[in-house]
């Protein structure tokens, strides 16, 4: 599969739902928390009824049907622990840059793999300071892979005949990068593209996780933002694009504050900003 723009069709893959377990049980092992205030803030139910309509309409054009968002964790206790600290010790979060200088609206860490933005690859380690990263959770792994399964279940319904994993690949992640935003956060369109020649020739899905504030989400068949079309991707989203749309040009343009859901700031004291964990096979 070639770069060349008019290959590029929409967004054809699943835009879906997780339950609040698992954004709590990922956010709080990052760290990324605050002292308790009083005033939780929650969408207003005429905000979450606009924002359900938009998501029905959403799936209508992606997935071709409208059933109700899937919930890909099972509801049991069972907890997800990440290296209590690993976002603020050797490998933790930072600001990364390119090579012109200019830096990037907001701190990423990489798990598995480490990917240098000045540089476009990927490598064992950190180059801004040796760091090696940590390994990817187990648990991370399992839910990567239930998403893509409950994704080819879908597809499944309206691919009339047509194996699903010829739509959607199946794929092991080995990389994942996790980007914190601020609420002036935010990432330019761009392409995921530095992944090895044959993982992008098949179309090997990224898998995204959405965790804390709402986030405006960009994408398109080319750079050019006037043209893309706009989601709201909220906490708990999870959003898959591979096969033949591996390589839309997507980015984040606005985080919208005090948007997290109640319980979960509650639960975790998650700092403000928004919470996104991206796997890819390299």
């Amino acid at each position: 599969m070639g770069l060349q723009q008019a290959q590029i069709p929409k967004v054809q893959l699943a835009l879906k739902r997780l339950t609040i377990l698992i954004s709590q049980q990922l956010v709080i092992p990052l760290t990324f928390s605050c002292p308790k205030t009083p005033g939780s803030v929650i969408l207003k139910p005429p905000l979450l009824a606009k924002n359900r309509e938009k998501r029905n309409e959403i799936r209508r054009n992606i997935e071709g049907q409208t059933r109700n968002c899937i919930e890909v964790w099972d509801g049991s206790d069972e907890k997800l622990h990440f290296c209590e600290g690993s976002g603020l010790g050797s490998g933790g979060f930072y600001q990364p840059g390119y090579r012109d200088g200019a830096k990037l609206h907001l701190k990423m860490m990489c798990l598995g793999k480490n990917w240098d933005p000045q540089t476009s690859e990927y490598g064992d380690y950190r180059l801004i300071d040796g760091a090696k990263p940590p390994m990817i959770p187990p648990e991370f792994l399992q839910l990567v892979e239930k998403a893509i399964r409950d994704s080819h279940d879908l597809l499944a319904q309206d691919s009339k005949g047509i194996n699903p994993e010829k739509i959607l690949p199946w794929m092991s992640p080995n990389i994942c990068l996790v980007n914190f935003y601020s609420e002036n956060g935010r990432l330019g369109l761009h392409q995921d593209k530095d992944e090895s020649e044959v993982s992008l020739r098949e179309g090997l899905p990224v898998v995204s996780f959405s965790i804390g504030d709402s986030a405006d989400f960009l994408y398109g068949d080319q750079r050019d933002v006037d043209k893309a079309d706009k989601i709201l991707l909220e906490s708990g989203d999870v959003l898959i694009f591979g096969g033949s749309s591996r390589h839309i040009f997507h980015g984040v343009t606005a985080i919208h504050p005090n948007t997290v859901p109640k319980l979960l700031s509650e639960e975790t004291n998650l700092r403000p900003g928004r919470l996104n964990l991206t796997f890819r096979q390299s």
